[in-house]
């Protein structure tokens, strides 16, 4: 079923232009003063002067020298949504900026933010997850984001929230789990997940894939992805419309099925046939994962012996375009050539 898209418009009675006005005689000095004023509306057209503000990196980086985050995460928890929207708005674009992302996670606003993922606003919880995603790009960031404990937080979202937010929350857990995935396991990210697997949105079913790519890359990982039955679910999605559900579903096969469990589990589902399709088409985004994957399973005596009829199909790949993918085919055709 569509959503509806999350809106940024403001309250009929917020006029945006009678902030602009004042752009260029209002210095920044002067627009923190005026966040912390006790004026509601004072502090709405300030929050609207700085969104515009800070789309310049300079004043990015003078903003953050004066202290304006401190006031900002004061507003986080404002009574006012239109407060709570433009202030998240703000800390959203400044986190484009590489000094306003390292800014943000020195100033401790990931756990500030942790508030917000409830707030009734849509737009609020939607700015929340721009910001957790953007910080998380950076090593520190995907820390900021597990020390403040906000991965079990983070799975339970992804079970109601709007498709356009679960979106951001995948991505978000992508990099996070990077480095380290207990607590999503505890918080049953695994089942969740799978479950998102089936989900009508090509991008929450790419996306989801992509995680659970993160996941298998660590031992305990490859474990649950076995034991919650995810393999078989991976191995139909080969045969997605999508290409980037296809990459990334073959990416998420590859680290799965590293162990003896995991190989048993992908041949049960049948999983040579649709990787084989991959393989063989040229222009296919996951043609590589697809040959990876095809070489791990090459390592079982009856999946060696059915490869063995497809050699042509790796031969074609020695003149990929693509110096990985022909890499890829040579190892796949001396494991599939190995005789004990």
């Amino acid at each position: 079923m569509a959503q509806p898209r999350i809106s940024a418009y403001l309250p009929p009675d917020i006029d945006p232009t009678k902030a602009a006005l004042a752009f260029g005689r209002r210095a920044l000095p002067k627009l923190n003063e005026e966040l912390q004023s006790p004026e509601l509306l004072t502090q709405q057209r300030a929050l609207m002067a700085l969104c515009d503000l800070v789309h310049d990196p300079e004043n990015v980086y003078q903003a953050i020298a004066l202290g304006f985050l401190d006031s900002l995460k004061t507003l986080l928890v404002h009574q006012d949504q239109t407060v709570r929207q433009k202030t998240t708005e703000v800390l959203s674009v400044m986190a484009l900026h590489s000094i306003g992302r390292e800014g943000l996670i020195r100033s401790g606003i990931i756990s500030a933010l942790a508030g917000l993922l409830d707030d009734p606003v849509d737009i609020c919880r939607k700015n929340t997850h721009q910001i957790f995603d953007r910080l998380a790009k950076l090593p520190q960031g995907a820390g900021g984001v597990l020390q403040a404990g906000l991965i079990s937080p983070l799975v339970l979202k992804l079970k109601a929230e709007l498709d356009e937010v679960q979106e951001l929350i995948l991505d978000t857990l992508s990099n996070c789990l990077r480095v380290e995935i207990s607590e999503a396991l505890a918080a049953g990210a695994v089942t969740v997940l799978k479950e998102k697997l089936s989900h009508p949105s090509t991008a929450i079913r790419s996306k989801a894939a992509w995680v659970l790519l993160e996941i298998s890359s660590h031992a305990e990982g490859k474990i649950a992805v076995c034991k919650e039955g995810v393999i078989p679910v991976l191995v139909s999605l080969l045969q997605d419309t999508q290409p980037e559900v296809q990459a990334g579903t073959a990416g998420a096969l590859m680290f799965a099925i590293v162990t003896p469990q995991g190989r048993s589990s992908a041949m049960g589902a049948e999983a040579i046939p649709p990787l084989l399709t991959l393989v063989a088409e040229e222009t296919s985004k996951a043609r590589l994962n697809a040959i990876k994957t095809l070489t791990l399973l090459a390592e079982l005596p009856e999946s060696r012996k059915t490869l063995l009829d497809h050699r042509d199909t790796f031969h074609r790949c020695l003149e990929d375009p693509s110096e990985a993918v022909q890499r890829a085919a040579e190892i796949a055709i001396t494991v599939i050539d190995w005789k004990p």
